[in-house]
């Protein structure tokens, strides 16, 4: 086990933050079977009871899924179907389906304080900026904003944009083997710019809903940090309370 770890933390708990570290280094992809918890309590020299209860917290984590009868996987994250909680991304006829993504900008530039906080990079520290609009039928639904930290994603620079695709979490995994695992969403309300009014074909000064979201790797590092702004008309909310 990684002698940098913490001692005082509970055995458990070590072995926990030891796996995700393996997980984040890529030895163990998103899809793929991780050892039983026998061989991996041979492996680091604890009981079957201390394996469990890692792997128990990484589950609830949603960094592993346990599948009857075949094993414990590393879970796959499946961050866009919480655009379908807040927006109404449907065909003429109903169609649920996954937005069109075409990138409208990118670029290199220095972190502003902005973004250096979000990121908790130094201010002036490189980073990619990426501008993108989402689309059903050729109709803009979302104008984001994307900025990642250079050093994790100088791939991005070099691919062209015809390669990112509809959903870029794929894209940071094979080609940056950079994998987002959780993320932290606020929404707020502003009124849109002449810029982004023209970007989403509204009327001046409409209302738009903003989904700020903090995406983090499986030692909760931030990743990624978006802006998606959408019309408040398509807006709509859901959540189950039990």
């Amino acid at each position: 086990m990684n002698s940098a770890l913490d001692d005082r933390l509970p055995r458990y708990q070590r072995l926990r933050d030891d796996l995700a570290a393996r997980i984040n280094r890529n030895e163990w992809r998103p899809g793929d079977l991780i050892p039983s918890e026998a061989e991996l309590g041979a492996h680091y020299g604890v009981a079957i009871g201390t394996v469990r209860k890692a792997i128990d917290q990484l589950v609830s984590d949603g960094v592993l899924e346990r599948q009857q009868g075949r094993g414990t996987f590393v879970r796959r994250a499946r961050f866009n179907s919480s655009l379908f909680r807040f927006f109404r991304f449907q065909s003429e006829t109903g169609e649920r389906r996954v937005p069109q993504s075409r990138i409208v900008r990118r670029k290199a530039m220095p972190a502003t304080t902005a973004v250096a906080s979000a990121l908790r990079i130094s201010v002036g520290e490189p980073v990619i900026s990426l501008s993108r609009l989402r689309l059903i039928d050729d109709v803009p639904l979302l104008a984001e904003e994307i900025w990642l930290e250079r050093s994790r994603f100088e791939a991005i620079l070099a691919l062209d944009t015809a390669e990112f695709g509809d959903l870029l979490y794929p894209l940071y995994e094979d080609r940056c083997g950079q994998v987002v695992v959780s993320a932290d969403e606020i929404l707020t309300v502003e009124i849109a710019t002449e810029m982004q009014s023209r970007l989403l074909r509204l009327e001046a000064n409409a209302p738009l809903i903003v989904i700020e979201r903090l995406a983090f790797d499986l030692e909760r590092r931030p990743i990624e940090w978006r802006r998606s702004r959408g019309p408040a008309d398509r807006f709509r909310y859901h959540a189950e309370i039990r």
